[in-house]
C-alpha cells in the first residue's frame, strides 16, 4: 500500500487546532477567568428570522408525504442557483443559474478544486495567507511559489512575472482584511489569459464591502469568464457557519485543453458529492428575500461596528493596522517588537484575550496578529480596553 507522501510536508496541526490547545491550557490553569476570543472567524450572531422560517418551514415538508424531497440535484435547486444569480445582478455581474454550483461551503470546494488539475502544477500563492489554499496544494504534491505581501504593498501582491498554473486571490482578504481595486484585479486577469493559468478567486467576505468602487466579484472585471473560478459562501453573508452552504462558479467560457472545466466540476461533483440538503437550501435562498437581506444586512453591521471598535482603539495605542473598514478581519502589528507568538501568550495570560498569530499565516506574518470582528459588541469593548492596557504596558 501507497500512502499519500505529501502530508509529511504539512505542519503537525493545523493553527486553529493549536491555538485551541494553548486556550483550553490556560482556562485549565484559571477557570474563573472570562477569555474573550477574537480569534477564529465563527459568527456568533444568530440566523436571520426569514431565514430559520424557510428553515422551518422545509424540514416540516420533509414530514410530509406529499412534499418530501429525497436526493437533490447535485449542481443545487434551481431555486437557490437563481437566486444567487439575481444577487450577483446587483453588482452588474450577469450570470447564468448554469454556471452556480451549490455546496456544504466555501472551504470544502476551495480543496476539492484540485480534483480538475493533474499533479504537479505550480501554484501562485499570496504569504501571508489562509492555510487551506496551502495545505491543500501541498497535500496534492504541487510546486507552491509565493507571493510577498506586507506593509510595502498594502498586503496586496500584484503580478511579478513568474509563470504559474493556478493563482489564489481572496478578496476582502483573509487574514489581512486588505481589499483588491478594479485595476488592481484587472492586472491579475490580464496576467493569467496571458499565461493560460486559472484564478482561485475566495469572494467568501464579499458582503463586507462598503465601498460600491470596490468589485465584489472578480466577474466584473473583463475577461475573467475565461480564466476564473470563484468560491463564496454564506457562512459569514448569513451566519451559516454551523448550517453550512456555499457556491462555487465554473463559467461555460472557461475552457483549457478541449476540456470544459465547468463539466468537468459537474462530473466530479455528481460523482463524489451527493448535494446541500433541501432545507438548507431553502433556508439559504431566504439571505435573498426582501427581508433575509435587511436581517441580515442588520447582523452585518453589527460586526462592522466590532471592526470599528478595533480600529479606534488601534488608532489609539498608534498600532499600524490595515482591515477593519470593508472586511470582518483586521491585521495589525504586534507592539513592542513581539513575535506573534510572544503577543498571542501576552494577551492570553495578561488580558484573556484570543487572537491568532500572523506567522501562523505564512512567514510574512511574523510580527502581525489577526483580530476579528465577529464578537458580542459589549465583549469586543472590554477586549480593546484590555489590549490597549497590555499595549500601553509594553510601550
Amino acid at each position: 500500500m501507497k500512502l499519500n507522501e505529501h502530508f509529511s510536508s504539512l505542519e503537525r496541526s493545523y493553527l486553529f487546532s493549536q491555538i485551541a490547545r494553548e486556550v483550553d491550557d490556560y482556562q485549565s490553569a484559571h477557570p474563573s477567568a472570562e477569555v474573550i476570543r477574537l480569534g477564529i472567524g465563527d459568527v456568533t450572531r444568530p440566523l436571520a428570522e426569514a431565514v430559520v422560517k424557510a428553515f422551518a418551514d422545509a424540514v416540516y415538508e420533509q414530514g410530509q408525504a406529499a412534499t418530501f424531497h429525497g436526493y437533490g440535484p447535485e449542481q443545487g435547486y434551481a431555486f437557490l442557483r437563481e437566486a444567487i444569480a439575481a444577487h450577483y445582478a446587483t453588482f452588474q455581474v450577469q450570470l447564468s443559474a448554469d454556471d452556480i454550483f451549490i455546496s456544504d461551503g466555501a472551504k470544502s470546494d476551495v480543496g476539492n478544486i484540485l480534483d480538475l488539475f493533474g499533479p504537479g502544477n505550480t501554484a501562485l500563492i499570496p504569504d501571508p495567507v489562509y492555510p487551506v489554499y496551502r495545505d491543500t496544494n501541498q497535500m496534492a504534491g504541487n510546486r507552491i511559489r509565493y507571493l510577498d505581501a506586507g506593509r510595502h504593498n498594502g498586503f496586496l501582491p500584484l503580478p511579478d512575472g513568474r509563470p504559474a498554473d493556478l493563482i489564489y486571490l481572496c478578496s476582502p482578504n483573509n487574514p489581512t482584511g486588505a481589499v483588491y481595486r478594479r485595476e488592481q484585479l484587472k492586472q491579475w486577469v490580464d496576467y493569467a489569459r496571458d499565461l493560460g493559468a486559472i484564478i482561485l478567486f475566495d469572494a467568501a467576505y464579499e458582503a463586507f464591502l462598503q465601498d460600491e468602487y470596490l468589485p465584489h466579484s472578480i466577474y466584473e472585471i473583463e475577461g475573467a469568464r475565461e480564466c476564473a473560478i470563484e468560491f463564496c459562501s454564506f457562512s459569514k453573508t448569513a451566519g451559516f457557519t454551523g448550517t453550512r452552504c456555499g457556491y462555487t462558479v465554473v463559467p461555460r467560457e472557461l475552457e483549457r485543453g478541449g476540456f470544459s472545466l465547468h463539466d468537468m466540476w459537474f462530473r466530479r461533483q455528481s460523482t463524489k458529492f451527493n448535494g446541500v440538503s433541501y432545507p438548507v437550501q431553502r433556508a439559504a435562498a431566504a439571505v435573498f428575500s426582501p427581508q433575509g437581506e435587511t436581517q441580515c444586512r442588520a447582523s452585518i453591521e453589527v460586526y462592522r461596528q466590532n471592526a470599528a471598535i478595533i480600529c479606534e482603539a488601534l488608532r489609539g495605542c498608534g498600532i499600524w493596522h490595515v482591515g477593519g473598514e470593508n472586511a470582518p478581519y483586521i491585521w495589525m502589528q504586534c507592539p513592542g517588537g513581539l513575535s506573534s507568538w510572544e503577543f498571542f501568550r501576552l494577551l492570553l495570560n495578561r488580558a484573556g484575550v484570543v487572537g491568532t498569530p500572523g506567522s501562523g499565516f505564512g512567514k510574512n506574518g511574523e510580527g502581525y496578529f489577526r483580530l476579528t470582528a465577529f464578537g458580542d459588541t459589549e465583549k469586543t469593548q472590554q477586549a480593546m480596553e484590555r489590549i490597549a492596557d497590555v499595549i500601553g504596558r509594553i510601550s
